[in-house]
C-alpha cells in the first residue's frame, strides 16, 4: 500500500477528508481574491498539477469563472541540483501553460510543503516568463521541516511528522486513488538510509 517495502503508512486523509479539504481551500481562494477573474493557477508537477484542476473546478462551480490551469516542472530550477547534489530527469513539455501572467495573481499548487525548496523553484521559473501582479501558495498538506521562510497562503491539512517520514499524496488521477498516506520506515532501515 505504500509503495516503499518495509514501510509502515498511516492514512492522514482519506478521499471524503481530501474532498473537504480541497473545496475549503477553493473557498479561500476565492475569499482571498476578490477579482477571481485575475487569478491563474499553477500546478507543480506531478501531483500538483490535478489538485489545481480540482481547485479550478470548485472555483468555477462557485463563482461561474473558469480561472486558467496550468503546470510547472521546476527540475531546471532546484538549488539542489545546481549544487551538483542530484541528477536531472528532465521530460520534455512538462512546462506549459498558454496564457500570459502578467498582472495576474498566481496561484502556485502543491501537494506537500516541506524545505520549501521546490516553491523557490517555481517562483524562479514563474518569473522568467513573466511579471505576475502576486503570487499566492496553495498546498494540501504542510509537513513541516522548513529550510527557506516559505509559509502556505491556503493550506489543506499539517501533519508532524518525523525527519525520515514521507509524506504520500495519491490522486486519483495520478495513482488510482485519492489518499494521504505518512510512511514510516522501522528504525533500523533509517539507520542504513542516513
Amino acid at each position: 500500500m505504500s509503495g516503499l517495502s518495509d514501510c509502515e503508512a498511516t492514512i492522514v486523509m482519506d478521499s471524503e477528508a481530501m474532498a473537504g479539504a480541497i473545496r475549503r481551500i477553493a473557498q479561500e481562494i476565492i475569499a482571498g481574491n476578490p477579482a477571481v477573474d485575475s487569478v491563474a493557477l499553477l500546478g507543480i508537477l506531478r501531483r500538483g498539477r490535478p489538485l489545481a484542476d480540482r481547485l479550478a473546478v470548485h472555483i468555477e462551480e462557485m463563482t461561474g469563472i473558469a480561472v486558467p490551469v496550468g503546470s510547472l516542472a521546476t527540475t531546471l530550477y532546484r538549488d539542489d541540483l545546481r549544487a551538483g547534489l542530484g541528477q536531472v530527469n528532465v521530460r520534455k513539455g512538462e512546462t506549459h501553460f498558454d496564457f500570459f501572467i502578467d498582472g495576474l495573481t498566481v496561484v502556485l499548487v502543491d501537494d506537500v510543503l516541506a524545505a520549501g525548496r521546490t516553491i523557490r523553484a517555481a517562483m524562479d521559473e514563474l518569473i522568467d516568463y513573466g511579471r505576475p501582479e502576486r503570487i499566492q501558495l496553495a498546498c494540501l498538506v504542510d509537513r513541516g521541516g522548513r529550510q527557506l521562510p516559505i509559509q502556505p497562503d491556503y493550506l489543506g491539512w499539517t501533519v508532524a511528522v518525523e525527519r525520515t517520514d514521507h509524506v504520500a499524496v495519491r490522486f486519483l488521477e495520478t495513482d488510482g486513488e485519492d489518499i494521504v498516506l505518512v510512511e514510516r520506515r522501522p528504525p533500523e532501515l533509517q539507520e542504513e538510509s542516513e
